[in-house]
C-alpha cells in the first residue's frame, strides 16, 4: 500500500494536522493500492496562508520569469511522462496506451499552449490619451479538479494561474488523487517559489468548502457536476470571490444526410472513449431520418466491436469507470432507458462477458429515443450513447438545444454553409464540425449549466485576472 498522506503546502511536504486516512481505489480490480490523508480545516488554513503570503512577490514577477517556470514545469513533466501516466491509469481506470498518449498529452498540450500564450499576452496598455489599463493577478486561487481528465484539469488551471501571477491551492479529486501528487512533485522539481502552488487532498464537503468559503481565498475555478458547482457557486456567494465553473454537457451530434459515411462510428467511438467520461462526449445522436436505420446498425456494430479490460493491458480498449458510485448510477440510468421504452441495440445492464470484478460497463446503444427521456436529458458519464431521428434541420436544432446544458454540440454535413448555420444556431460554448479538433489554446468551456469561464491558452489566462482603470496617465 503507498503511503500518500502528505499534502505540499508552502514548498514542503507535511502532514496531515489530523490523520483521516481514505484508501485510493483502483477501479479495474477494486482493490485498495493507495492510502491519502482527507485535509482538514487547519490543512486548508495553512495552504490558505501559504498562497497569501507569496502572493505580494509573485504577482510581481515578470512575464519572462514566470514563462521560464512555465518551461521548466514542461521539462519535468516530459520527463516523468511514463510515471503520470501509470498513476492516472491506476487512479482512474484510464487504459495505459490511452493514459500515455491522451491523458498526458492533454498536460503537456496545455502547458505547450501557455507557453506560447505569454509571451504575446498584454497586461497593460492605454486605453486613451490620459488613460491606462491594467490587468492584474486576482489573488489566491482555490483549484477544485475532477477525476475524468485529471492532468488536463490541473494543467489548465495551474498553467493559467501562473501565467496570470496567481497563487493557488489546489484540492483534486479525492477518488484519483495519485497524478496531481505526483504533479506537485513537478512543480516542486521546476522551482516555483515556496507557497505560489499548494495541495491538499480533501473531499468536497470538507476542502471544497473550506476554499469556497475561505476569506482569503478570491477566486475559485472548479471543474466537475453541475450539481456540485452550485453548491461551490452558493457557498462563495457571502465572500463575492469569482467563481469560474467547467460542468456537465450532453452534446448532441448531428448527422445530417449528406454526413460522410463514417460520420456514425467516428461519433460512437467519442461517446465509448475514455468510457464515457467526457463531459464533452457526443451522447446524443441526432440522424436524418434517411440514414436512421443504417446508423443505428453502424452504432450497435461500432458498440459491440469496442473491447473492454483492465487498464493495465496494452492496446485499443476502454477501462473501467471509476467507482463502484458511478458504476451504480450508470447501471441505474441504463435501466431507466429500458423502462421509458427506449430500444436497445447494443450492450445493457452488467459488466461485459468474462469481467466479473472492477468497475465495467457496456458499450450501450439505445435507439428511437425521444428527447425527454432520462437518458437523453441526464449526463450519464459512462459509454452510453441515445440515438434520436430527425426530419428537418430546424427540428434538428431544437432537439439539440433541449437540454439545460450548453458544453459542446458537434455538427456533420458536406455542405459547409449549412454547418456554420447549424452552428451559429446550436447553445453551446463550443461547436466541433466534422469532427476537425480545436486549436492549440482554444477556449475551452460552456454556457447555461454546463457553466461559466473558458480555460486553455489567453482565455484561461484571463479568467484569473482583473481589469485595473487609471486615468491622469498621459501617453
Amino acid at each position: 500500500m503507498l503511503d500518500k498522506r502528505q499534502f505540499y503546502i508552502n514548498g514542503q511536504w507535511v502532514n496531515p494536522a489530523v490523520q483521516n486516512d481514505l484508501e485510493v481505489i483502483n477501479p479495474s480490480n477494486e482493490e485498495p493500492y493507495a492510502v491519502i490523508s482527507l485535509g482538514g480545516q487547519a490543512d486548508t488554513d495553512a495552504a490558505v496562508a501559504a498562497a497569501r503570503a507569496a502572493f505580494p512577490a509573485w504577482s510581481q514577477t515578470s512575464k519572462k520569469e514566470r514563462l521560464e517556470l512555465l518551461k521548466k514545469l514542461l521539462e519535468a513533466y516530459n520527463a516523468r511522462a511514463e510515471e503520470m501516466a501509470q498513476a492516472m491509469s491506476q487512479e482512474m481506470g484510464a487504459p495505459i496506451d490511452w493514459a500515455r498518449s491522451a491523458q498526458v498529452g492533454a498536460g503537456s498540450w496545455h502547458l505547450q499552449g501557455f507557453i506560447e500564450a505569454l509571451p504575446d499576452f498584454e497586461f497593460e496598455y492605454q486605453y486613451a490619451k490620459d488613460e491606462h489599463h491594467i490587468l492584474e493577478p486576482i489573488g489566491v486561487a482555490g483549484l477544485i479538479t475532477p477525476w475524468n481528465w485529471p492532468m488536463n484539469q490541473v494543467v489548465l488551471k495551474v498553467g493559467a494561474a501562473v501565467a496570470a501571477g496567481c497563487t493557488m491551492v489546489l484540492k483534486p479529486s479525492e477518488i484519483a488523487p495519485m497524478s496531481s501528487l505526483l504533479f506537485a512533485e513537478m512543480m516542486d522539481a521546476a522551482g516555483f517559489p515556496a507557497g505560489v502552488f499548494n495541495l491538499v487532498n480533501g473531499d468536497g464537503p470538507g476542502v471544497g468548502t473550506q476554499l469556497s468559503t475561505h476569506p482569503d481565498v478570491d477566486m475559485i475555478s472548479f471543474t466537475g457536476s453541475t450539481r456540485a458547482g452550485i453548491l461551490i457557486t452558493k457557498t462563495a456567494a457571502p465572500t463575492m470571490k469569482r467563481v469560474t465553473t467547467e460542468l456537465g454537457g450532453k452534446g448532441a451530434n448531428i448527422i445530417f444526410a449528406d454526413a460522410p459515411e463514417k460520420a456514425v462510428k467516428i461519433g460512437a467511438i467519442k461517446c465509448f472513449n475514455n468510457s464515457g467520461q467526457s463531459c464533452n462526449a457526443p451522447t446524443r445522436m441526432l440522424v436524418h431520418r434517411s440514414r436512421y436505420d443504417a446508423a443505428v446498425e453502424q452504432a450497435a456494430a461500432q458498440a459491440e466491436a469496442t473491447a473492454v479490460g483492465p487498464a493495465s493491458i496494452e492496446g485499443k480498449h476502454i477501462g473501467p469507470v471509476v467507482s463502484e458510485v458511478q458504476f451504480r448510477k450508470i447501471q441505474g440510468l441504463i435501466e431507466k432507458g429500458i423502462a421509458e421504452g427506449a430500444r436497445l441495440v447494443a450492450g445493457g445492464p452488467g459488466r461485459p462477458k468474462g469481467l466479473n470484478r472492477g468497475y465495467f460497463v457496456r458499450p450501450t446503444v439505445f435507439a428511437d429515443v425521444s428527447n425527454d427521456m432520462t437518458i437523453a436529458q441526464t449526463e450519464i458519464f459512462g459509454p452510453v450513447l441515445s440515438i434520436i431521428p430527425f426530419e428537418t434541420e430546424e427540428e434538428a436544432i431544437r432537439i439539440a438545444n433541449d437540454t439545460v446544458y450548453g458544453l459542446t454540440n458537434y455538427v456533420q454535413s458536406a455542405d459547409a454553409d449549412l454547418c456554420k448555420r447549424a452552428a451559429r444556431q446550436l447553445k453551446s460554448g463550443m461547436v466541433e464540425t466534422n469532427y476537425r479538433s480545436f486549436a492549440q489554446g482554444s477556449p475551452f468551456g460552456g454556457v447555461r449549466q454546463s457553466g461559466s469561464g473558458r480555460e486553455g491558452g489567453k482565455f484561461g489566462i484571463e479568467d484569473f485576472l482583473v481589469l485595473k482603470a487609471i486615468s491622469g496617465w498621459d501617453e
